[in-house]
C-alpha cells in the first residue's frame, strides 16, 4: 500500500495534473490517501511527483 500526501498547491498546474490529483483522491495541501501499490497508481504518481509525497505503508497480517 502507498500513502500519497499532497504537499504543494495545484494552482498553476495543468488541467491534466489537477485531474490526476483528483483521481488519486487528493485536492488540498496536507490531504492523504492510502492506495494499493499497482502500476496504474504508480503511473499517476509519476505524472505529479512535484505535488505529492509518497510513503510505503507496511500492512500487518493477522
Amino acid at each position: 500500500m502507498l500513502e500519497v500526501t499532497q504537499i504543494r498547491s495545484a494552482i498553476g498546474s495543468k488541467p491534466k495534473q489537477r485531474g490526476t490529483l483528483r483521481a488519486l483522491g487528493l485536492g488540498r495541501i496536507g490531504k492523504s490517501n492510502t492506495l494499493p501499490d499497482r502500476p496504474e497508481i504508480r503511473g499517476m504518481i509519476a505524472r505529479v511527483p512535484h505535488l505529492v509525497q509518497v510513503a510505503e505503508v507496511v500492512e500487518e497480517s493477522s
